[in-house]
């Protein structure tokens, strides 16, 4: 497909994919008319807490498979393997744990934030400090988000870019400001059946037009393109089981555990029962729409392998390569590369509109309700309105920035919910994990947890010591091995969530042993999973006690156990980074 070939849409593809922004926007319309015409903040931001877990569930596969899975796992698989698919492993653990440790303590509490867990458990300068950090992640996130399916058309369609750009951003702010949570989370159950449709008919179109099933697979087996189980222990390793399986839980764990996008709708569940539920519809969906993307990337290099189509992109990245891949693969068929630019886009708007919502409610309920109570309720939801149109127009700004990043989005993606999503994770998982944690331990380590992660995360942007060939002519892949400084900086990208967790956990508990363990009767109900207390339930009662941090009723804790127990954190933490 030459670029003096390529052909625009057709009236049907604009005609498709001028449907998905007209449903979606008809959708946040008929929520915004109907019921409680969106007038509480509870029907804003929670939905009343009326929904199922049919809707619930898709919404979150929506919010997760966003384009930046669509086109990046296929542009991954296209130039380095299958590996990648081993962070289905990962989904597994990922998902159980949310659904049985931190959904019922959430739940529970009645939250509309689960940033207000944090004040319930610490502070409210924890609460604030874990706000700003989720609004960090987020805006960043968004920006890729809105960039990404834009960047790829116009790279080989001629879209323009930043008008693209505009639209997207303009009619998700739209639905998400006037129908509120219902109106995301049903638009996310039409955007994620859009998606599937989307990448089926690339794949089933592909592999035709590929010579079939027997000729894609001969020529990845030829390419070397099926990946072996990988279980090299070393962690500047880009990608292996480990990396991916035990990395990736601590990935997923900030995504599905803690993450207000995702925490708000199972708050937005009728009862605990349905958001667990959810939790377990969500695994084999995502399955499915991980395998739909490897397979997409199988195929595509099946296509194109040991062909060179720099030249022919206007945008050489390798995350162009895909959409090239599917005008390519449906040329002369009307009507699918419109249902294939819709499935992009939807995944876009499902997450974006995630983002805003889930942004306006942390900044309404976390910064402006403590210092306004007395807001009326009508007041509040404009407000919270306003806040999802400011976001909206912000994310637009953010779409700029991931402009000037060089990584291919899915790293860029992955990076920064390692570098902020962890630490985050971590100050969660010190307050439900470890009663003794004071709310000075729980500032410190998240600062501590956020300035080692950025450390990494901008030491590896500017060194670049992973350097793979975009489009490998031969199948192939170049690495260069690392030494000193610049090895510590190559730490696979899948693993900043796991380091920069720990590092909260570790710094958070050292300090707050230094200035005085929290008391247990200072600990609000309802606050604490006693996960230690679960796995250790063999050992006598005393050392459990110890182990679990907790400062018995009326008992102090001697100079000596805080010192040993210093030193022991001290110690494991070194051995871990060292590793």
């Amino acid at each position: 497909m030459d670029p003096s070939e390529q052909k625009l849409f057709t009236v049907l593809d604009y005609v498709i994919f001028g449907v998905l922004l007209a449903a979606s926007a008809c959708i946040g319309l008929y929520y915004a008319l109907s019921g409680g015409r969106q007038r509480t903040t509870q029907e804003f931001l929670m939905a009343d807490r009326s929904m199922h877990c049919l809707p619930v569930s898709l919404s979150l596969i929506a919010s997760f498979q966003s384009a930046v899975a669509i086109i990046g796992v296929p542009a991954e698989i296209y130039s380095h393997g299958t590996q990648y698919w081993f962070i289905g492993c990962a989904y597994i653990l990922g998902l159980l744990i949310p659904a049985h440790v931190f959904i019922p303590v959430l739940y529970r509490l009645r939250l509309s934030s689960a940033y207000q867990y944090l004040e319930l458990r610490f502070s409210k300068a924890v609460r604030i400090c874990g706000t700003l950090t989720f609004i960090f992640q987020m805006v960043i996130y968004m920006g890729v988000c809105v960039y990404t399916p834009a960047f790829a058309l116009n790279a080989v369609t001629g879209f323009e870019l930043w008008g693209t750009v505009l639209v997207t951003g303009l009619v998700c702010t739209l639905y998400t400001t006037m129908g509120g949570l219902k109106a995301v989370i049903w638009t996310d159950v039409f955007q994620t059946v859009v998606m599937f449709a989307g990448q089926l008919a690339v794949i089933v179109v592909g592999v035709q037009r590929t010579g079939g099933v027997s000729e894609v697979w001969k020529k990845v087996v030829e390419g070397n393109r099926i990946s072996g189980l990988d279980l090299n222990p070393d962690p500047t390793e880009r990608h292996t089981f480990w990396t991916l399986g035990v990395g990736g839980v601590f990935l997923m764990l900030s995504l599905y555990g803690v993450n207000q996008a995702q925490v708000q709708r199972y708050l937005s569940s009728r009862t605990e029962r349905d958001a667990v539920r959810s939790c377990y519809v969500v695994f084999p969906s995502l399955q499915l729409a991980l395998a739909l993307s490897c397979i997409m990337g199988l195929v595509m290099f099946a296509r194109y392998c040991g062909e060179d189509h720099t030249d022919k992109l206007r945008n050489s990245s390798r995350d162009a390569m895909v959409i090239y891949f599917v005008m390519d693969m449906l040329q002369g068929l009307p009507g699918l590369p419109g249902l294939f630019v819709a499935c992009l886009f939807s995944a876009a708007l499902s997450t974006i509109s995630s983002a805003f919502n889930s942004l306006a409610t942390v900044t309404m309920e976390d910064l402006i309700k403590p210092h306004f109570p007395s807001m009326s309720e009508v007041r509040a939801t404009l407000v919270s309105k306003a806040l999802a149109l400011s976001y909206g127009l912000l994310c637009l700004a953010m779409a700029y920035l991931t402009h000037l990043m060089g990584d291919s989005v899915l790293q860029v993606a992955l990076k920064i919910f390692g570098m902020v999503g962890g630490p985050i994770l971590g100050l969660f998982c010190l307050g439900m994990f470890f009663p003794c944690a004071n709310s000075t331990g729980a500032v410190t380590g998240l600062g501590a947890g956020l300035a080692t992660a950025f450390w990494v995360g901008i030491g590896s942007i500017v060194t670049r010591t992973y350097n793979a060939k975009q489009l490998p002519p031969n199948c192939g892949s170049l690495h260069q091995r690392p030494s000193g400084l610049k090895r510590f900086y190559s730490l696979s990208y899948m693993w900043y969530s796991a380091f920069s967790c720990v590092t909260v956990i570790l710094v958070g508990l050292i300090i707050s042993f230094l200035t005085g363990p929290m008391k247990e009767e200072d600990v609000t109900p309802g606050t604490i999973y006693p996960l230690v207390e679960k796995l250790l339930c063999f050992l006598p009662e005393h050392v459990k006690t110890k182990l679990c941090c907790v400062s018995p009723l009326r008992r102090p804790v001697s100079l000596m156990s805080k010192l040993n127990l210093i030193t022991f954190l001290f110690l494991l933490y070194l051995k871990l980074s060292l590793q």
